[in-house]
């Protein structure tokens, strides 16, 4: 099994420098990193009463415009606007009012402003004011949610004032703005996503702030989590994609497989993770101990690459909370589309890439090298030159006995080295 082969392959190789590298003992209770402070709570009322200053003071003074505010994690003492000096003087003809948030399309460090900004009055046939109409009901429910202590969903948000805001799209984009904007997380605004990951294995054990006990079932908010119980026989932790694969592994009871060396751990965010799925798996990369791994299985795509990333080295688009989501001991388990020949599957098998796979993948090759490794960057290349990928159902077609494939053990002890060696990339 492929699984087996890497635990067992990871136990010897990691078993003399466990005691240096072990973050935790197996076995043992786990407290959940917590994503909100009473502090970084306070911190998102000023934050969101000095944005509300700043349209005020630019509506009571329109006619003697002052300059758009910038909001970010360094100026959140100084975030109040300022009157205009005497050198520009030449705007106090204008009553343009501006804010600016974070675009969080623009890579951090690149040559293109990292702000969008939002301005009243505008050019629009739909009306210019509703783009600040948005943003002000986004920040009055965030600051409504933040005081009273109670927590609202993205989906809640949008419910609220469905003609306001016309696509769900569009409060998800305001919430992330917004909270990139003011340098903090989307839990600290006291917003939540709805959770849609799934976790299977009893070697798991989640305790709730409420007191209830989870074993396997919808990956709850991180804020609910207030500790983790890890049996001291969990010895490897998969990521699947898809959750039709991961109901298919959790109804072969994959998890308390006797051919496996321990019991295991499945999860999945079906599809892209949300974030609460994304918290569990970085919980577990900080409390598990180094020689237990933890691997992912995904699309020999762009797509699959793409979310083996997000968990790895977090997304783009919440890059200001990579430091609270991005486990980077994730390990690439697979599916390796440029070995699939060497496992008897034919490339007449695989499917064709589509033109949206294709702008995916060379995207994903424009990427820095401290994101993009070499074997992933080669295989992204050898998907381009075949003009094929494959999919991790592909796998119930193979009718080789891998366990005893000679050339598959070779190929597992290169794949693990490569783990070794990407993560000082």
């Amino acid at each position: 099994m492929l699984l087996q082969d890497l635990v067992l392959d990871c136990d010897s190789t990691e078993h003399e420098n466990v005691m240096e590298s072990d973050t935790a003992d197996s076995g043992s209770e786990v407290g959940s990193s917590p994503t909100s402070t009473p502090d970084s709570s306070m911190e998102a009322v000023d934050c969101i009463e000095d944005m509300v200053f700043s349209l005020l003071s630019q509506l009571a003074f329109s006619g003697r415009a002052t300059s758009p505010t910038v909001f970010n994690s360094k100026d959140l003492g100084t975030c109040e606007s300022e009157e205009i000096g005497e050198t520009d003087r030449k705007l106090m003809t204008q009553s343009k009012i501006e804010l600016q948030l974070v675009d969080r399309s623009k890579e951090a460090g690149s040559s293109a402003s990292e702000f969008r900004c939002i301005t009243y009055p505008r050019k629009n046939p739909k009306g210019s004011a509703k783009p600040l109409a948005q943003l002000f009901r986004v920040l009055d429910l965030a600051h409504e949610a933040v005081i009273n202590g109670v927590p609202v969903t993205k989906r809640d948000i949008y419910y609220k004032d469905v003609p306001l805001f016309k696509k769900q799209r569009v409060v998800d984009d305001l919430v992330d703005d917004v909270a990139a904007t003011f340098g903090l997380g989307r839990s600290d605004l006291n917003i939540r996503a709805t959770s849609k990951g799934l976790v299977c294995g009893s070697g798991l054990t989640i305790c709730l702030q409420s007191g209830e006990v989870l074993h396997g079932s919808l990956i709850p908010v991180g804020e609910d989590i207030e500790t983790f119980r890890l049996d001291e026989d969990v010895t490897w932790v998969l990521i699947v994609e898809k959750d039709a694969v991961f109901q298919t592994l959790c109804r072969l009871n994959l998890v308390n497989n006797h051919s496996l060396p321990g019991r295991g751990i499945i999860i999945t965010g079906k599809g892209y993770p949300d974030v609460a799925t994304r918290h569990l798996v970085k919980s577990l990369a900080d409390a598990l101990p180094m020689r237990i791994p933890i691997v992912a299985l995904v699309d020999g795509d762009p797509h699959g690459l793409d979310i083996l990333s997000v968990y790895k080295y977090g997304s783009q688009r919440l890059r200001h909370e990579s430091n609270k989501l991005a486990a980077m001991r994730v390990k690439w388990l697979g599916l390796w589309a440029s070995e699939l020949e060497r496992f008897g599957i034919d490339r007449d098998k695989l499917l064709p890439i589509t033109q949206h796979d294709e702008k995916k993948a060379l995207t994903m090759l424009r990427r820095h090298s401290c994101i993009m490794p070499r074997k992933w960057r080669r295989e992204l290349m050898y998907m381009l030159h075949i003009r094929c990928k494959a999919e991790i159902e592909i796998l119930s077609t193979m009718k080789i006995d891998l366990s005893t494939h000679s050339d598959y053990n070779h190929t597992l002890k290169g794949q693990n080295e490569d783990f070794h060696d990407r993560s000082t990339l």
